[in-house]
């Protein structure tokens, strides 16, 4: 529970960032604070659920790996042991927030949305479904390709100790674990107006996480299952950068602009069919079957590279320190202190792959 000392703290900055925004934007700060102090106010302690013999007996087991999973991530991670998911709340909902991104006709740059002290964001998250799909309309109106999908968690960035969802207890072992490794490790850096370096860097510690969680565990069959699953990420996201490639390649063409529309119809049309040869691979897998219903544009298509793309280079990064978790978040914020384009160029020198997304 929060204070009242850090509550009318909070409520004095978010004025602040009201007064400092158009009136649009107020709107949606506000709902951002409304939406998030609604969360706060509805958590408790986990220790006091467990407890509690009217809680359902799945609720209490998911908890119970929680708090294993948390100790875990503080011990053999070093992740910050703050006051985050020590509490639990139960929405009553699928997502706790759902994201609107957007992207040029022709340009697979995200858009970035720009706040003040937060910095720029390439995503907007709305507390409600319906706001997120009437500006996802609005900017779809105004040419843009535009995408919005749910999210099971977010990171307040040691702004608030965050709780344990019911949207986390949705999910199997391996990525109960995964996603709660990968908000805790939002809590070592945050760099403002990069949301590909902060959401990789995550994504690595998440990976890592599971490796050592499930060995730790002796859960082999449980390992070797994450293995096939990141085999089949990595194949997923090999395949998305190709067809990110062709329509780079595309829009930097001579063509007209209605050329390279239906050029890019062509591209998206034919990126289904090399789906379908992709899944023979897989022995009948379809895990990707329901993103892919969604459809292809180029906000869904840059999306999923923010949250990949880089990892090569973290993982090098985490090599090149033999694994030792503290030195590897010791170079991490050594790099997030850098100039932008400094940080660029120390991150492209790790991976080749680094290039993609620049663009």
């Amino acid at each position: 529970m929060l204070s009242m000392r850090r509550l009318l703290y909070i409520l004095v900055f978010v004025l602040s960032l009201l007064l400092l925004s158009a009136c649009s934007e107020s709107q949606y700060l506000a709902q951002c604070v409304k939406g998030h102090l609604s969360v706060m106010a509805s958590a408790e302690p986990i220790e006091d659920i467990l407890a509690q013999e009217n809680e359902s007996q799945d609720v209490r087991d998911q908890l119970t790996k929680v708090v294993r999973m948390r100790e875990f991530a503080v011990n053999s991670l070093h992740l910050p042991d703050s006051g985050s998911y020590r509490t639990y709340v139960d929405l009553e909902r699928p997502y706790v927030v759902w994201n609107l991104v957007a992207a040029p006709e022709f340009s697979l740059k995200l858009n970035q949305w720009c706040f003040p002290i937060a910095g720029c964001v390439t995503y907007r998250g709305y507390f409600d479904q319906v706001p997120a799909k009437e500006m996802a309309k609005s900017l779809s109106a105004q040419g843009f390709d535009v995408d919005v999908y749910g999210v099971q968690a977010y990171s307040t960035l040691n702004w608030f100790d965050d709780p344990v969802l019911n949207t986390f207890l949705t999910n199997d072992d391996i990525r109960l674990a995964a996603l709660l490794f990968h908000e805790m490790s939002h809590k070592v850096i945050y760099v403002q107006n990069d949301t590909a370096f902060n959401e990789s860097f995550a994504k690595t510690v998440e990976m890592e996480g599971l490796r050592r969680w499930l060995e730790e565990t002796g859960s082999s069959d449980l390992w070797q299952q994450c293995l096939q699953r990141e085999g089949q990420s990595a194949d997923f996201n090999k395949f998305l950068g190709t067809i990110r490639d062709e329509l780079r390649q595309l829009y930097a063409s001579e063509l007209d602009n209605d050329q390279k529309r239906l050029a890019k119809q062509d591209v998206i049309t034919h990126a289904f069919e090399k789906y379908e040869h992709l899944k023979q691979g897989w022995a009948g897998y379809d895990g990707y079957d329901q993103w892919m219903s969604g459809g292809l544009n180029n906000a869904r298509l840059s999306s999923m590279a923010t949250y990949y793309e880089l990892v090569p280079a973290f993982q090098m990064l985490l090599r090149q320190v033999d694994y030792d978790l503290n030195k590897f978040y010791a170079k991490v914020k050594d790099l997030g202190s850098l100039p932008k384009d400094e940080r660029i160029v120390k991150l492209k020198s790790l991976s080749p792959s680094f290039k993609a997304a620049l663009d």
